[in-house]
């Protein structure tokens, strides 16, 4: 008995290694050709503003985007965005990819006017008590614990381009590599573009090499542009450049509201494998113990 079950564990391994890895490439061929990988100019959804992707970029719809977030990488279902931004189709699956994921907030003109005088290092204080004050609700509603570690780049702006940029490192519970979060807002004239990458913090290099390319072919249309503000026509925003960074509004951001923070952690979906290979060895293990004499059992 003992001899088959040990046979039947090995020959179990053995199996599982090599039925997930064709199971894998299958589904992956399969979930990849679903979606459609788009290039060049691309005018996002609403029409405010457009994507000039340069060789080696790709544009994924919402509705594609939406598979992603919720088929591969395990969200929520449900995300409201304008699609998503990413290097190429194998990025979507590798264990250390990134995206960026798009979306818009139409709530006024977001002033400028104070830009130079928020003071960075005192928002980071605040932003840390008010994240380790929400664990406690947290850890209650059975997530774990978030603790803002601090800036992996101190918030910048672009006023002449009217690009907002900044990035938080975070740690999630016990785990060993901590988050890091890179949030890109650009200012038009009735509202504000909404682009968030998440990826480790030893890939932060990497993404800061990425982050001008995305500013650069991020853009509102003409007539939708900050420098078209109509202040006798057009609504100003309730809130400014701090409230963008210290995210006060964050209750109104879809996606990002639902998620917390977008995470890229669930992004493997085959574990069904297991079960599937897992119970064929069991009927194949009780065959042959009721195959099996009482003497040799």
């Amino acid at each position: 008995m003992y001899r088959r079950i040990l046979v039947c564990l090995g020959a179990l391994l053995a199996a599982f290694s090599v039925a997930a890895q064709e199971q894998e490439q299958i589904t992956a061929e399969e979930f990849l050709a679903s979606l459609n990988f788009q290039k060049g100019t691309i005018t996002l959804p609403g029409g405010v503003a457009s994507l000039t992707l340069p060789a080696g970029f790709h544009y994924l719809s919402p509705e594609d985007t939406e598979s992603v977030l919720v088929t591969a990488w395990g969200n929520p279902p449900g995300n409201e965005t304008l699609g998503m931004l990413l290097k190429g189709p194998e990025d979507i699956l590798a264990d250390e990819s990134w995206a960026v994921v798009i979306a818009y907030e139409e709530d006024g003109y977001v002033s400028d006017e104070n830009a130079d005088s928020i003071d960075y290092a005192e928002m980071l204080s605040d932003m840390q008590e008010s994240s380790r004050e929400s664990n406690e609700a947290r850890v209650e509603a059975g997530y774990d614990e978030v603790e803002l570690v601090g800036w992996a780049a101190t918030p910048r702006y672009d006023k002449a381009a009217n690009k907002l940029y900044w990035a938080k490192e975070l740690r999630f519970g016990s785990i060993d590599v901590n988050t890091l979060n890179y949030n890109v807002r650009i200012l038009g004239r009735k509202g504000v573009l909404v682009l968030n990458l998440v990826a480790t913090m030893p890939q932060l290099q990497e993404i800061e090499t990425v982050i001008p390319t995305v500013l650069a072919m991020t853009n509102f249309n003409p007539g939708h542009r900050y420098a078209d503000f109509d202040p006798g026509v057009d609504e100003v925003a309730a809130y400014g450049i701090g409230a963008l960074v210290a995210g006060k509004i964050a209750a109104k951001a879809g996606l990002f509201a639902k998620l917390g923070v977008f995470l890229l952690a669930l992004k493997k979906f085959w574990i069904f494998i297991i079960i599937g290979v897992a119970a064929f060895f069991a009927r194949f293990c009780r065959r042959g113990r009721s195959k099996e004499s009482p003497a040799t059992s």
